[in-house]
């Protein structure tokens, strides 16, 4: 074994619990190799009887070298923001439906990956996001998202209002349905949805998008990547700050939501030809005539 990666992880979907059959196929693959494998506790759920070794996911970034994602891009999202501060590489095996992040496939993983670990990969760092909930002076909530951070409200309560400032200048007053803060991974995601511009993930930048904005003139606003945000809440009511679809917190009026890049970014590893054009065309179907 001649390789920069020594002891692997190998994440999957664990709430589809037929993962575990190619979970386990990979790490026999890996372990025949000469890789230490490690799999995650919660997929290794679905595997009694595995003699690998299972951790949690909180405690691989001081033990691993690399980790594998099985799943599709949620589950990419979620393995980021955990491993990001250790800086370790992913490599995302599509089980999903869209997978801008997971592109190997289920089919064709062990020769790919086996190609990959002797070296034959491009790396790419991709921006992470922090915010923090800052109520009466004091931060209530700190959280990580990989693809975006979004101010909304729920679908009973009235318009969203709130004042924008970036780097401490004052933006706009808005009254919206939300806002989006978006990294460029996440402008493919929900930001896309509500009209923002498609980001290549190299740009230092951030994007700021309206979700249903009450002005005509409101538009998606792209800014530089150490820009800080603050978001400041003047109504009250059922009013959500969310991070990645993973994890929210209820605001409360005159509450700030502070985002800004995260001192670590996610790094991610694809096989050599990857192109992020080609992914663009065949996850939009761009290349589909009318």
């Amino acid at each position: 074994m001649s390789s920069a990666f020594k002891t692997i992880a190998i994440i999957g979907k664990y709430k589809t619990p037929e993962i575990v059959v190619p979970v386990l196929k990979l790490a026999e693959f890996l372990a025949a190799q000469g890789y230490a494998v490690v799999i995650d506790s919660l997929t290794a759920e679905n595997a009694k009887d595995s003699s690998f070794r299972s951790l949690p996911l909180e405690e691989m970034g001081l033990e691993i070298d690399l980790a594998v994602v099985l799943g599709g891009d949620g589950t990419l999202l979620n393995i980021a923001r955990t491993l990001a501060p250790h800086h370790i590489p992913l490599i995302g095996v599509n089980q999903g439906r869209i997978g801008f992040l997971t592109d190997l496939s289920l089919e064709t993983m062990k020769k790919t990956l086996s190609a990959m670990l002797k070296g034959k990969y491009v790396s790419e760092e991709r921006l992470l996001l922090q915010a923090a909930v800052v109520r009466d002076k004091r931060e209530v909530f700190h959280g990580l998202a990989f693809n975006e951070v979004v101010v909304h409200r729920s679908n009973v309560s009235s318009m969203v209002e709130f004042e924008v400032r970036i780097d401490g200048e004052y933006l706009y007053n808005q009254r919206a349905d939300g806002l989006i803060i978006s990294t460029p991974t996440g402008s493919t995601a929900y930001a896309l949805s509500s009209g923002g511009p498609i980001l290549h993930p190299s740009l230092d930048v951030l994007e700021l998008v309206p979700v249903c904005p009450h002005s005509l003139s409101n538009r998606p606003l792209v800014v530089k990547g150490s820009s800080v945000m603050e978001l400041l809440m003047h109504r009250n009511g059922d009013i959500h700050v969310r991070y990645d679809s993973h994890s929210h917190v209820d605001l409360q009026l005159h509450d700030k939501v502070i985002v800004s890049r995260y001192h670590q970014p996610v790094l991610l590893l694809h096989p050599e030809g990857h192109s992020y054009y080609h992914t663009l065309r065949e996850k939009l179907l761009w290349t589909q005539t009318l």
